[in-house]
């Protein structure tokens, strides 16, 4: 499936540690801002046209520890969609199993603390209807799915 080489170090440790260090400090300015800082994604593809971004509250399926994780997303109707990417690495993001374990979650956008969210995979007829909207909202998710072999998973967070 892959059909482009990704960057050179995008599945090293020190990539993932910078990844780990910017999430959390992207979380702690979001929720000390209420998100007005922190709502819209400015890199890559975000740059010239920022995306939306939430935080999304995940269960460790292991530790049972809550992590926060901030996602670009899509409004779909009532629904919140998001895209277990990581940025095209060869495995999908901890915070997808986290969800597949626990999928009753919460949520927190601009101004909106702890929505209330059940999560469950697109079917790939869902994923294919969502997959060019995910993409106008950020044009990178296309290079991520070149860049690896796994199919990119496609999240629906349904309110409870």
């Amino acid at each position: 499936m892959a059909t482009e080489a990704p960057p050179k170090g995008l599945d090293s440790a020190l990539t993932k540690k910078i990844m780990k260090v910017a999430s959390k400090a992207h979380v702690a300015v979001f929720k000390a801002t209420s998100g007005r800082i922190g709502s819209k994604w400015r890199v890559g593809a975000g740059f010239k046209k920022p995306a939306p971004t939430l935080l999304l509250e995940h269960i460790g399926r292991k530790s049972g520890t809550t992590f926060t994780t901030p996602l670009l997303y899509l409004v779909d109707a009532e629904n919140l969609v998001v895209v277990a990417s990581q940025g095209g690495m060869p495995k999908n993001p901890q915070w997808f199993a986290n969800l597949t374990a626990n999928p009753e979650t919460r949520v927190h956008l601009r101004g909106e603390r702890g929505r209330a969210v059940r999560a469950r995979v697109a079917t790939p007829a869902e994923k294919a209807e969502l997959w060019p909207r995910l993409v106008d909202v950020y044009a990178d998710y296309d290079r991520y799915q070149s860049w690896t072999d796994r199919e990119i998973p496609v999240v629906i967070l349904e309110p409870r």
